[in-house]
């Protein structure tokens, strides 16, 4: 074998060493991404339990609550926020501006929650309502797949984002536009705390 063929092998074996690199780290980010918005997903489908529960829940507390109908329009145009941030959050999943407007609109619904269940208690009548211990216990039990959900959520997104700015994967993120994925994570730390269920 002449001295051509051996630089031409050793040009060839570095290019397709190359090729294989950029393979796998493009096929490793786009498995990491797809990971964080299948857990965004499931996410979803507990939020979208929760806002299904939310109207049965304010229906059964109207009859009792006459006198508050300011609480119960507030749950009600929270919820709707919820929704919407929720629908824009779900069709780009990781998008920060969407991930905050979600935060916030879960943390405004969480605080207006909060505020019609202090409010249930003190009317007795509404407290030994089963429809509205079952609403409840439903609620409780959603909120909680909403926190394992998001834990689950910003996991997969820590991965990514720490698989796309590790070098030598980011010059293969940003050659092939991977943009960083934003955290569901909630600011106020009063929005921390699920609203206290106690009926």
């Amino acid at each position: 074998m002449g001295p051509v063929i051996i630089t031409l092998l050793v040009v060839v074996g570095g290019i397709v060493m190359i090729a294989l690199f950029v393979m796998g780290a493009y096929n490793t980010l786009v498995t990491l991404r797809n990971r964080y918005k299948n857990a965004f997903a499931q996410i979803d489908v507990q939020l979208k339990r929760r806002y299904d529960l939310i109207p049965n829940l304010v229906e059964t507390a109207k009859g009792y609550l006459k006198h508050e109908r300011g609480t119960l329009e507030a749950v009600i145009a929270a919820r709707n926020s919820a929704v919407t941030a929720g629908a824009k959050a779900a069709s780009n999943p990781g998008e920060a501006g969407a991930m905050k407007e979600l935060a916030n609109a879960e943390g405004a619904l969480t605080a207006s929650l909060g505020r019609l269940f202090a409010l249930a208690e003190a009317y007795p009548d509404l407290k030994a309502n089963t429809t509205m211990n079952g609403l409840m216990e439903e609620l409780t039990s959603t909120e909680n797949k909403v926190s394992f959900s998001r834990q689950a959520y910003n996991d997969s997104v820590t991965e990514y984002n720490t698989g796309r700015e590790r070098f030598p994967s980011n010059l293969i993120a940003n050659t092939f536009n991977f943009a960083p994925a934003e955290l569901f994570v909630v600011e106020n730390a009063a929005e921390k705390v699920a609203p206290k269920v106690s009926f």
